[in-house]
């Protein structure tokens, strides 16, 4: 049955009332590490916290709904979401990456490649001739980044799940620069979903996590198998601040596009930027394609400095809004120089390869107030000798 409500409605009532015992409206946090049996042999709906935990539960009930999928699991970071996912992969298979993904991401299927785990093969979803040879053959995984990390390419899930699902590939769908209200990417084909939920959908920066959403009963199953096993479900304190963050989502991205997008329109005009990276831009080359899969552009920008790492260095330094930082997605402003920090893991002749110059820095806009942002950042493009 579909549920008329809004899904900003649904975020903000999610868990909510669900203590029948004291009717407290927002759920109490269950720290306890185990649970009693009702009696001998029989065990009640939880037992011990790493294999299940109700406050965990109201987070992967809130998220599948509004990722309009069948089962979550909760996972301890971003990271651990991405390797779950690997689980499902049999020894030996073979996995479509994007040579442009996330440094983390990068530097784990390099590390699974090495070691003989899988055949990981990193290409470019932008090139029409790479897309075709790597779809000539069976594989068994297709990651999608999109909006990529970092250079914020936009990758047609619907047309890539159909390609993967010819050659019997199931496809997963990093969603955590866009979130699951300006993106559903399980509607469009994919198989999996995950997110960081250290960035938008906790939106503090108080929070490592991540989660997986798998689009059929089965996959869901699977993976909460292996997180049990494997130890890597996310802690209950985390899952309440999450599940509290993810009630302001909407009020939160909508103030983050509307500044991101008045950034990136002003950065276009000054002469210390060479290239603006936004999605929102008539310029972007896959602009009509975001417009189409997607219901915002998000908050994220990427430029280019003239004059390379020294410039980088001289403007960072002379800001003061926009902290020198790793992680995006929360309410504070954030700069980052992908070369040296979040793609460090990268060989240079990688990060070369994936368009990433030493020029190159990333803006996590926060909610601040547009005109202030603005006058920070013109602080550090006057302090570029």
């Amino acid at each position: 049955m579909v549920n008329p409500l809004d899904p900003a409605t649904r975020m903000v009532r999610a868990g909510l009332e669900s203590d029948a015992i004291t009717g407290a409206v927002v759920p109490p946090i269950h720290l306890s590490s185990t649970f009693a049996f009702t009696e001998f042999g029989q065990k009640g709906k939880y037992d011990y916290s790493r294999s299940s935990n109700p406050t965990r539960d109201l987070l992967a009930e809130a998220i599948v709904d509004i990722e309009e999928g069948f089962g979550a699991v909760i996972t301890s970071s971003g990271m651990s979401a991405i390797a779950l996912v690997g689980q499902l992969v049999p020894r030996g298979g073979r996995i479509i990456v994007p040579h442009d993904c996330y440094g983390g991401t990068f530097r784990l299927f390099t590390a699974w490649h090495q070691r003989g785990d899988f055949r990981v093969e990193f290409i470019d979803f932008g090139s029409a001739a790479s897309m075709a040879l790597a779809f000539a053959s069976a594989a068994d995984l297709v990651l999608i980044e999109t909006p990529s990390n970092p250079l914020l390419r936009v990758t047609d899930i619907k047309a890539v799940s159909a390609a993967a699902h010819k050659i019997g590939a199931r496809v997963m769908v990093d969603n955590t620069f866009l979130s699951p209200l300006f993106q559903q990417p399980l509607t469009l084909g994919a198989d999996f979903v995950v997110h960081s939920t250290t960035k938008y959908l906790n939106g503090h920066s108080d929070v490592v996590g991540g989660v997986v959403v798998a689009s059929k009963s089965e996959d869901a199953q699977q993976l909460i198998w292996w997180a049990n096993s494997l130890g890597l479900t996310g802690a209950p304190f985390d899952s309440f601040l999450i599940l509290r963050g993810l009630r302001t989502l909407k009020l939160r991205m909508l103030a983050h596009e509307k500044n991101a997008n008045s950034l990136a329109c002003w950065l276009v005009s000054q002469k210390a930027v060479q290239k603006v990276f936004y999605p929102g831009l008539i310029t972007h080359p896959q602009h009509e394609l975001a417009k189409r899969q997607q219901k915002g552009f998000g908050g994220m920008i990427y430029f280019e400095l003239r004059g390379g790492t020294l410039a980088v260095q001289q403007f960072v330094s002379a800001l003061k809004l926009f902290s020198l930082a790793e992680s995006l997605g929360g309410v504070e402003s954030l700069v980052a120089h992908p070369a040296t920090m979040t793609h460090a893991a990268m060989s240079p002749e990688a990060r070369a390869a994936a368009g990433l110059t030493d020029g190159l820095l990333r803006l996590s806009v926060g909610i601040e107030e547009l005109q202030d942002l603005k006058t920070d950042l013109t602080v550090g493009f006057k302090a570029i000798i």
